[in-house]
């Protein structure tokens, strides 16, 4: 047994854990972390997916009783099977471009420049987003008690504190965004989250539905690429994989936990700077010389 294989696997999967549910792009760190570990060869990019599954357990975890409420009261409740419909789909749009797309993007777009491109980009989006949010919220009223107009049309006003108030429309377009992260760097939940909360859904419902509809997008991501690439694969590979999903699970499931107490005070904004310094700092990095981020 290759026991740096195996650290190597570790590190990614604490890697994927600790970064699929931030706005900061697993899958652009996932790349470039295996540039520099040397791990980013087919076999290893089969390895990068299917390692979401350990993530998403950890979601499955955090989210038991809402999940296992739902689907108890799937047959008898409206609520409940309108919160599975709209699940359902969001997740469409993605399965269809993806099974359109996705050899396209990964042949050509899967490389630390890009990934450092979107992630400057995607942070200056967050910085805008939280920026008319921080404005509409601090608009004062005016003398006769009126919202001032430029206010609200700097933001427009939640309308949807809780995921189980979204329509088949609103879910949708959530669903719709989320095929921006098929751009690796984007962030899958960056899309989500911060294209609901352009939506009109609360900084929580926007979270709360993002990892709802990441457990679909991402066990069917997972399950497809082990399918097509099963050629690839051998038992021998199963040790790698077991420990890539174990490290994925526990970061994932503490980033979790502490991203939900984290948005109930605060914004996102960090994360967008730290977008932004990461990908400059690659990018720089990688035009000097200094690192060869691409293999």
């Amino acid at each position: 047994m290759d026991i740096v294989l195996l650290l190597k696997a570790a590190v990614m999967g604490a890697v994927e854990g600790l970064t699929e549910f931030l706005p900061i792009s697993s899958t652009g760190h996932l790349i470039l972390a295996g540039a520099l570990l040397g791990f980013d060869d087919d076999k290893a990019k089969v390895f990068d997916i299917a390692i979401q599954t350990g993530a998403i357990f950890a979601v499955v975890l955090v989210y038991w009783q809402k999940i296992a409420s739902t689907v108890v009261a799937l047959p008898t409740q409206l609520p409940a099977r309108r919160f599975a419909l709209n699940v359902l789909i969001a997740f469409v749009p993605a399965v269809v471009l993806g099974l359109l797309f996705g050899k396209f993007i990964k042949a050509h777009l899967f490389t630390p420049t890009v990934v450092a491109s979107t992630f400057i980009v995607g942070g200056f989006i967050i910085l805008w987003v939280e920026g008319r949010a921080k404005h509409a919220d601090t608009a004062a009223p005016a003398e006769d008690g009126a919202i001032d107009a430029m206010a609200l049309q700097a933001q427009p006003l939640v309308r949807i504190e809780a995921v189980e108030d979204m329509t088949p429309m609103d879910a949708l377009k959530v669903g719709l965004v989320q095929c921006l992260a098929m751009i690796p760097g984007t962030s899958r939940s960056g899309a989500t989250i911060i294209g609901g909360m352009l939506l009109g859904l609360s900084r929580k419902a926007a979270t709360d539905f993002s990892f709802y509809l990441a457990i679909p997008t991402l066990i069917g991501a997972g399950a497809y690429s082990l399918y097509k690439e099963r050629a690839l694969l051998s038992l021998a590979d199963a040790p790698v994989f077991a420990v890539g999903l174990v490290f994925s699970f526990i970061s994932a499931w503490v980033c979790v936990r502490w991203l939900l107490r984290y948005i109930a005070t605060h914004s996102f904004v960090p994360f967008a700077w730290y977008r932004i310094v990461f990908g400059c700092v690659v990018l720089a990095t990688a035009g000097s010389g200094v690192v060869t981020w691409a293999a």
